[in-house]
Parts: structure tokens; sequence; C-alpha cells
């Protein structure tokens, strides 16, 4: 029997109906997240940092610890954590309903148990919470059927992301997830330093060290209630938002202080080919990039 494979739905996400559980997932996230920024070799513009959408949730991916590996991954369809290595061990912890502190507390004596050793800055960052995890006993909100949506979006805004991805021959990142902001990042360089200038952090410093192009995806802060997709160009260029974008659903917003290409989510999730509006956003925003800088895109694109 053949069973005929419908293409999958982009599903509401009203950023009030799961705020304090993205609030949660968040922290839980930032925990997984130091603990790769901590052990794996530092590379460019921060790619040592972020987790990666997986066929369960959310990996750190293969981490080399002392001669052996070992992976966390949040699987979002059964709500626990699980800790792999390479040495053929494997533990789990339950992530519905647990606190902040405990799942900070299990995660690190989990892994001192398998032998790995870490030390991460408990205090969230760059986070509404300023609570240390060991101490956040209080953000516990965890609905199941939220973070599994969430997932699901990342999966289909993730395959769209690859797809765009491979049209570039240029310097590339990998299609991430950052948990500083919980946004997935696909980025493009055309290869050339950035003009220097004054940072606040390092974090700044590195990220945009060269040229660059980026395009993302977030679910809505306390700052943008919506879920979103976005792209920002830096060094920006003048006359960058005098520059067409598409679909017709798509602006371009100078509130944080510079322009950003603004798609929102919402747009997308009602559209009868979310995908293709998805992609055309992401083209638009590039090519507008292009006109009004020296990036030579017909050299980078297949």
């Amino acid at each position: 029997m053949v069973h005929k494979i419908q293409h999958p739905t982009y599903p509401p996400l009203p950023l009030a109906e799961w705020e304090e559980t993205k609030k949660t997932l968040h922290l839980y996230v930032q925990i997984v997240g130091k603990i790769r920024l901590g052990l794996f070799p530092k590379t460019n513009h921060w790619w040592h940092a972020p987790l990666y959408i997986s066929t369960r949730g959310l990996t750190t991916r293969p981490i080399p610890y002392n001669g052996m590996m070992f992976e966390i991954e949040f699987d979002f369809i059964h709500h626990v954590v699980s800790i792999r290595t390479s040495n053929g061990e494997l533990e789990f912890v339950n992530i519905n309903g647990v606190s902040v502190a405990q799942f900070y507390n299990t995660i690190l004596r989990m892994l001192s148990e398998l032998g790995v050793n870490v030390e991460i800055n408990s205090v969230p960052y760059d986070n509404i919470s300023k609570v240390p995890f060991e101490s956040n006993k209080v953000a516990a909100q965890y609905d199941k059927e939220y973070v599994n949506r969430f997932w699901r979006i990342l999966v289909l805004v993730g395959t769209v992301f690859e797809k765009y991805r491979s049209m570039y021959i240029g310097k590339s990142t990998p299609v991430h997830l950052f948990w500083h902001h919980l946004d997935l990042v696909v980025s493009r360089f055309s290869g050339n330093r950035a003009p220097e200038r004054t940072w606040p952090t390092n974090v700044e410093r590195e990220a945009y060290s060269h040229e660059v192009m980026s395009f993302g995806f977030w679910a809505g802060d306390e700052v943008v209630r919506e879920a979103a997709f976005y792209a920002y160009v830096y060094p920006e260029p003048e006359a960058l938002i005098e520059q067409r974008l598409q679909p017709d659903a798509a602006v371009w917003n100078t509130d944080p202080g510079y322009a950003m290409a603004f798609l929102p989510y919402e747009s997308v999730q009602q559209s009868q080919d979310p995908d293709a509006d998805i992609m055309l956003f992401l083209q638009s925003a590039y090519q507008a990039g292009c006109e009004c800088s020296e990036w030579d895109s017909k050299s980078f694109e297949l």
C-alpha cells in the first residue's frame, strides 16, 4: 500500500500562549549551549557555540573531550535530554516540569559521572532572567505541545535555510541555533574584513570581524512580540532601506538602531506556499544588500 505524503503545514506560534514555557526552554538551552561553548574547539565567528536541529530536537553534535566524544541532545518528542558518549554510555534527563535549577544540577552531575568535567558561567547570557541557573527554582513551566510545535517549525524552516545555504559557494555558516536569543541563523560572508570599530564586548568583535549578511528566524521575545524571519547586513550600506523586499508582507524595521528586514511568521504560516515565501524573502534581502554594497553576488552563486 502506498501512503501519500502530504506537505507539512506551518502551525501557529502565538508567543503569549507559550511564553513562560519558552522562557524555561531558553534557559535549558543556554545551559547546554554554554557546555558546548566551554568544551568545543574555538571556531571563527562563535561557530563553536550554537546548537543544531536534529531528528528529535536540538543537539550539541559530538563534542571532543579527553580522547572520546560526547553529545547532548534535546528530544522534543519524548521530552527528555540524552547524554551519549563514544564509550557507549547513555544517560537521560526528564525535562517535563523540571525547574531550571534541577536541570542544571542534574546535567552537570551526569556529565561528571561520565568523566566530563566542565564549569560554566551560571548567569544567563543577555536574558531577561538574571538568576543563576543553580538558584532558579521558579522557572519550570513546560508545555509539551508548544515545545514540540516550536521544534517542528525549526525543522521546516531549517530545511528551507539548508536549501538557501546550498545556493551560495562563498563562505557560509552552518544552519545553527544560537542560544543567545534562541534564533535559527544562516549567514553569508563576502570574504572581506569589516572596517575596524570599537565593540562593547569580544562577542560582537568576533561575530562582525568580516562583512556578513545574516538571515534568521526567532519565536519572539519581550521586545518583538511575534515570531518572525529577519535579515541584516554588516556593515550596513547606505540606502539599504530603499531597496524592495518580498513578499508583500516584508518590511524594513529600523527600531533596533539598524536596518533589519522583517517578515512576520504569521504571514508565512497563512501562505499557500510558505517555503516559497521564505525563500523569496531571503533572496530579496540578499539582493538588497548586494545592490547597495560592493558584494559581487554573481561570483558567489551557483
